[in-house]
């Protein structure tokens, strides 16, 4: 069977990733290109008995390479091993996205030019005129929806024939001035600047788009990008995401927690017939086994709301506004306004902020993104910091204690933005000395989110590859908790020795030595901490739940808990150390262990330092 290599190529949000799960359904992986932390996918079709290979490229503005994506994608459409690309562009915005198929037309042959979104162009009464396109342009152009299935077996056809019978090598598209004596910037800007008029030309001769056809996406800016509006309805839309998670999470993660802590008994019975001795069942069963099953029933169902959620709003176009409304703060911090994403990813899970950092194209941008985004609370620190405001804070009950209780949760996140900016600014100043870089932020119109791929897209990418990190952490960890409990030396556990140990500096800190020794054997997870805790507390030996927060409340007090404590403990659940599954994506990230030590460092001291402070004021 003949195969061929197909270059995927195209703007971000263009739908780019509908086109190519549609042609290669599930015949595809994932991966990183060699030597970069950019991911690549590559799929494959059958198209009339012969294979092709999609190679989705990663989505990038322009060839003028600023990025590693856009170096990537520059280097691999010029280095031929391509058979043919195919540029998916938007149709209703057709102008910038021909700046690309220009570039691409310079450096490759043969090009299709995929028009997609042509359902969303119908509804806002813009039309394309896809032949006096190909007919300007000399190379096929195929229009498509491609998220209904619309126009694909017309590029499948259209791939095929350009790889056996391309058409004649079209003009020269671009003239372009005389850039000699020019230093780099000018010249670039000259370069674009006559891409740019020619797309204009294709545009005003092929695209016929009515006054009012983005009305709506203008209306809704007013709301959403505002300086009146723009930061109130953000907090209250993330407001709304954090709820939904938590609230939704309650049900699912004690069913799958009794389902899996259901399996403990049968697992050691399987354990004792094969005659292993009972301490070794024990640290298998109490100890690696109960710590991985706590960390999977706390985070997964979490995970699983969030992140779909916070897909949605992406695929919406609501993210880009984010990046929009706090980039002058973060500016203003010498960071990027790309760092907003990023943080917003952290509030689901910090391993995957980090990883989303990729999108940030100044290296010192992008590490001071890295490094800080272990300041804003992940779902695993929202049980703890709830359970700690409802407990201590919150008086009365009902309608009355879930809007104080939402009120000092909104509160704790702004304290941890703002904690964000300065430890930026910190690091801009010191460390990471620099100006602040520029970059084109697209704000993309507003549709309808695709809800299956963004599910599949989400559990994927995202929930089951932290999930998998996690894991990994947990399961030595749970061997270390077991040993530290179980194992005594003159009649107190390990557990309790080290607790002692760190008592003097818990006491400083407005805490205890168990309430530090919960923090620092939580590292695989921060869902574990209050699990600790009460087994330090109780000396049982083994992770102990809680039945209700009266229950554990009572508990906390009988150990010498006060509103000073409870405070302190609060401000160090939102502020510490980042946990395994964190820092293991920090050092693959920066691939230095200077920089992943500052990274567990920096939010650490920080937590330690208002801790102190708020121990001291109290007192």
């Amino acid at each position: 069977m003949a195969s061929y290599t197909i270059a995927l190529a195209g703007n971000p949000n263009v739908g780019k990733s509908t086109v190519f799960n549609a042609l290669t359904n599930l015949h595809q992986h994932t991966g990183n290109w060699p030597g970069k932390t950019v991911a690549t996918a590559r799929g494959s079709f059958t198209y009339s008995g012969e294979e092709y290979t999609l190679v989705d490229l990663p989505g990038t503005y322009s060839l003028f390479a600023d990025s590693a994506e856009e170096e990537i994608a520059r280097d691999y459409i010029r280095s031929g091993e391509a058979d043919a690309t195919v540029v998916v562009a938007d149709a209703t915005c057709l102008e910038r996205n021909l700046n690309l198929t220009l570039q691409v037309m310079e450096c490759a042959y043969p090009v299709v030019l995929c028009v997609n979104l042509l359902d969303e162009a119908e509804k806002k009464g813009i039309s394309v005129d896809l032949t006096a396109l190909q007919d300007a342009l000399g190379i096929p152009v195929i229009g498509t929806a491609a998220g209904g299935g619309r126009g694909l077996n017309a590029l499948r056809a259209a791939v095929r024939q350009a790889v056996h019978s391309p058409l004649p090598p079209p003009p020269a598209q671009v003239t372009y001035p005389d850039t000699e004596g020019l230093d780099a910037d000018r010249r670039q800007d000259a370069l674009a600047g006559a891409l740019l008029a020619r797309a204009r030309e294709l545009t005003a001769a092929a695209v016929r788009t009515p006054a009012d056809a983005h009305r709506r996406d203008r209306r809704l800016d007013r709301i959403f990008t505002s300086r009146a509006t723009g930061i109130p309805v953000m907090l209250l839309l993330l407001g709304l995401v954090f709820w939904l998670t938590i609230a939704g999470a309650n049900v699912p993660s004690e069913l799958l927690s009794r389902l899996l802590f259901s399996w403990q008994e049968p697992l050691r019975a399987a354990l004792g017939y094969i005659h292993l001795p009972l301490v070794m069942q024990s640290a298998l069963i109490d100890g690696v086994y109960r710590t991985v099953a706590w960390v999977v029933s706390v985070m997964l169902p979490p995970m699983a709301i969030f992140f779909p959620l916070f897909t949605l709003l992406e695929d919406a176009g609501y993210l880009p506004r984010v990046a929009f409304n706090l980039d002058h703060h973060f500016k203003c911090s010498g960071a990027c306004g790309r760092q907003s994403l990023t943080m917003c990813m952290g509030f689901g899970c910090n391993a995957c902020g980090v990883m989303g950092c990729r999108i940030i194209d100044s290296p010192r941008e992008r590490l001071i993104a890295i490094l800080t985004n272990s300041f804003v609370p992940c779902n695993g620190r929202f049980p703890t910091l709830i359970a700690l405001l409802t407990m201590f804070f919150v008086t009365g009950s009902g309608l009355a204690g879930s809007l104080l209780s939402a009120a000092l949760l909104l509160a704790a996140i702004v304290l941890a933005v703002a904690m964000t900016l300065w430890a930026s600014r910190l690091l801009s100043r010191t460390l990471l000395k620099g100006t602040p870089s520029s970059f084109s932020l697209e704000l993309p119109p507003y549709r309808m989110p695709r809800i299956g791929q963004v599910i599949l897209r989400s559990v994927l990418d995202r929930t089951l590859f932290v999930l998998g990190r996690a894991i990994m952490v947990a399961a030595p960890a749970g061997l270390l908790i077991w040993l530290l409990a179980n194992f005594r030396v003159d009649g107190v556990s390990l557990l309790a020795a080290c607790a002692r140990f760190l008592h003097p500096l818990g006491r400083a800190m407005g805490l205890d030595g168990m309430i530090l020794l919960a923090f620092l054997l939580g590292f695989p997870a921060n869902e574990i901490v209050i699990p600790i805790l009460l087994m330090g507390y109780l000396s049982t030996g083994t992770l102990t739940d809680y039945a209700t927060l009266g229950e554990l409340k009572a508990l906390l007090l009988a150990n010498g808990w006060t509103f000073r404590t409870a405070f302190c403990a609060a401000l160090f659940t939102l502020f510490h150390f980042p946990c395994g599954t964190t820092c293991l994506t920090i050092r693959k990230e920066t691939g230095s262990w200077k920089w992943t030590a500052i990274g567990i460092a920096l939010p650490t001291l920080a937590g330690a330092v208002l801790c102190t402070a708020a121990n001291l004021l109290l007192n």
